[in-house]
């Protein structure tokens, strides 16, 4: 686990906002749920036999009820989904959220016990309309960021006779290799044998090389569903990659299935930035009305290394600098006026030298100083030093106020106004 200090966590709300009026402009409604669920609900979500569920949940006992800190946020999501019975009060419901998830796996870079994901779902379509619309928003999330080499996989797993079909067939090629394979996939085959498909193991690559293909068992509407999908990706102007061997670690899945991929020169094997796909049974699984579904998920953390995403170290736009005690009272009101206005200050209250203020205001990134001591209070007046322009003026108090409000919401404005470019050294405010 880890944490996220004063000077990183601008580049995380910089994505945060990023992330919510991306989905915002896309029609999905923030959701929050709790982040202690019963255990059973992701047992029976997500599978008894994936990794998530036999290795991985931070699960305890309280007052006999089995409680477990959420590993994923789909699962909590049906869940409210299916007590507030919202299907019944609207067909489609888009929802978004974002925030910390708990899994006890190894850790590695961009990956942490405690991890912060950004999500969302869809309930009611059954797309394809809304998966390639889905999987177009995420690329341009993701180039919004400024995310490089961004990659779009896609597959499909068919519906549940499909799996039934293509996973008898899969085990029936690997019992016959069980001994090659590596140990999680000698156990995997008999528990979840399609994970043994995304093994980064040569051994278990090498038993599935000739492996019966899963496309040679969709049926007529697994393949008019998946063929749609890839037209509507075409009309978007969507690059993606036909991936046949892409199944995902969690056992609700079925027909689309996608992966969006990027900065691979920063962060290697683990440049997997977006999961997600269509789980249709899981809100009739868990006793609810029998709805479709689709959704995603992404790591904060490993958006984070691989955005090139800049964004303002500025902690405020302007430091009030009283000089004697007798400017600190009227520091304070400035700094109330200011801020009334939309400026962020601060007032250094510690009676320090103007020479140790103005070293302050460097460290802040502040813009501007108003300095004012006992000569200034008397006059009505304020000095104003501009860090940037390196100018310094003295003036009316109301007239100071004014006159840094707007050069200050004019730079904003400057900065705002500059288009996000992949790895231009530029500031974001």
């Amino acid at each position: 686990m880890n944490d996220v200090l004063p000077d990183e966590v601008g580049r995380w709300q910089r994505v945060e906002q990023v992330y919510a009026r991306t989905m915002s402009l896309y029609g999905y409604r923030e959701v929050r749920t709790p982040y202690v669920e019963p255990t059973g609900l992701f047992v029976r979500a997500i599978g008894e036999t994936t990794d998530v569920v036999e290795k991985e949940m931070y699960s305890f006992v309280h007052h006999d009820e089995p409680l477990t800190l959420r590993p994923e946020g789909t699962a909590g999501a049906a869940r409210a989904f299916i007590e507030h019975n919202v299907s019944s009060r609207e067909p489609v419901t888009r929802w978004w959220y974002a925030g910390p998830m708990f899994r006890a796996e190894r850790p590695q870079r961009g990956r942490y016990r405690q991890f912060y994901q950004l999500g969302a779902e869809i309930f009611g379509d059954p797309g394809p309309g809304c998966d390639a619309e889905m999987i177009g928003m995420l690329v341009g999330f993701l180039r919004e960021l400024c995310v490089p080499d961004v990659q779009v996989l896609v597959n499909s797993l068919g519906g549940p006779d499909t799996r039934t079909r293509y996973r008898e067939a899969l085990v029936a090629h690997l019992t016959p290799r069980a001994a090659s394979l590596s140990p999680d996939s000698q156990r995997r085959l008999q528990t979840n044998p399609l994970r043994i498909l995304d093994s980064k193991d040569e051994r278990d690559q090498s038993a599935v090389a000739d492996a019966p293909g899963l496309h040679d068992f969709l049926d007529a509407g697994d393949r008019e569903h998946f063929q749609k999908l890839r037209e509507l990706l075409d009309a978007l102007g969507t690059p993606y990659t036909v991936e046949p061997r892409l199944v995902r670690g969690l056992d609700y899945y079925s027909r689309t299935l996608f992966e969006i991929k990027g900065a691979h020169d920063k962060l290697g094997a683990g440049d997997t930035l977006v999961g997600g796909g269509r789980y249709d049974r899981m809100v009739a699984d868990l006793g609810g009305p029998q709805v479709p579904a689709i959704g995603f998920a992404a790591g904060l953390e490993r958006l984070l290394i691989a955005s090139e995403l800049a964004v303002s170290s500025r902690a405020v736009d302007a430091l009030v600098a009283p000089i004697g005690p007798e400017a600190l009272g009227p520091a304070l009101v400035l700094a109330r006026d200011l801020r009334a206005e939309g400026i962020r200050c601060e007032v250094d209250t510690r009676g320090s030298s103007l020479k140790s203020q103005l070293r302050r205001a460097n460290t802040l990134g502040a813009r501007v100083v108003f300095i004012l001591g006992k000569t200034e209070i008397d006059q009505g007046v304020v000095q104003v030093k501009d860090l940037d322009g390196h100018t310094q003026d003295t003036l009316a108090r109301a007239q100071a106020i004014r006159i840094v409000v707007d050069r200050l919401m004019a730079a904003s404005r400057s900065v705002d106004s500059r288009p996000p470019t992949a790895g231009n050294g530029k500031e974001t405010s």
